[in-house]
């Protein structure tokens, strides 16, 4: 992908046209499509997804995450701005995306809608960057649609969508239909409606959870959700830990058949070994990245 094959938002200011193209590019790795690792779920999982039975010990230090980050090839490492102001330093050479809410899930859907209020702004984010001289990339932010409180985040999603695009970065919403009145969070409909959503907000990337019907093929359903999306690029949640070659099927599948634009991937990669997580990660790029396929992916996950 080159440079002026990049279509950059017209709410991009002419002086930061250049910088957007350079964080698209980048994120990317020149392929338009995007391989983010997700480090998000220290807030979002507490501690469940870091320790216990199947979990390398390791995943338990926090800057497992960043060891990965650093060795494995990756478009981007999304994690809250305090973790990385922590660990960054250590680490100049990886891809941050700050991501700007988070919430437990300690408090369930049934018995109160969810609520991810913002964090820090967009402005401190890229004052963080100029000061620490680390390369922040992009910002992200979670909508819960179908809570109550919706109106709230859809607000704060587009205020960030702009001021992200203001200041030459790329924009990525996690959307997940959630709360009382979401009956099933997977229906196909409603996970395409959540893509058109992020379109309307002028998102670049969106991250939605894969959509299952009965008796239906995923990968075929999913066509909806990347139709609906138009020109935002819609990339699969990487889900619960399982065996490296189903989840390698899915996601080319996700790419091939439904039309994706990469993955977010975090348990998947991180519950595992250093060693392991490195070559897991590079197996998910070749697919994401290179259009390997699944049994050329699966000989880089071995090592072979």
């Amino acid at each position: 992908m080159e440079r002026d094959e990049v279509l950059v938002p017209a709410d991009v200011p002419p002086g930061r046209r250049w910088d957007y193209q350079e964080s698209y590019l980048k994120i990317t790795r020149g392929s338009g499509r995007l391989m983010l690792f997700a480090g998000d779920q220290k807030v979002e999982h507490l501690n469940r997804d870091f320790s216990g039975p199947g979990i390398s010990p390791e995943d338990g230090d926090p800057e497992h995450l960043f060891r990965i980050a650093d060795r494995g090839r990756i478009g981007v490492f999304a994690a809250q701005l305090g973790l990385i102001a922590r660990y960054g330093m250590d680490y100049p050479r990886v891809p941050y995306l700050v991501k700007l809410n988070s919430k437990t899930d300690l408090v369930q859907a049934d018995q109160r809608d969810p609520l991810s209020r913002q964090l820090v702004e967009v402005s401190q984010v890229e004052e963080f960057a100029k000061d620490s001289g680390l390369e922040v990339l992009g910002v992200g932010y979670t909508v819960y649609l179908g809570s109550e409180y919706e109106a709230e985040m859809l607000r704060e999603a587009s205020q960030i969508v702009l001021q992200a695009h203001r200041r030459g970065l790329v924009a990525v919403l996690w959307i997940y239909p959630r709360g009382r009145a979401v009956r099933d969070e997977r229906d196909p409909h409603l996970i395409a409606g959540a893509t058109g959503v992020a379109a309307a907000l002028g998102s670049d990337f969106v991250k939605v959870n894969y959509p299952k019907r009965e008796g239906a093929s995923s990968e075929l359903i999913f066509k909806e959700a990347v139709a609906a999306a138009g020109r935002t690029k819609v990339v699969c949640a990487g889900g619960a830990s399982r065996d490296p070659k189903s989840f390698l099927q899915e996601l080319f599948d996700q790419i091939h058949v439904s039309g994706a634009a990469g993955n977010a991937t975090g348990r998947n990669i991180h519950q595992k070994g250093l060693d392991e997580a490195v070559r897991i990660c590079n197996a998910i790029s070749a697919i994401t990245l290179d259009d390997a396929t699944v049994e050329e992916a699966l000989r880089i996950f071995r090592g072979d």
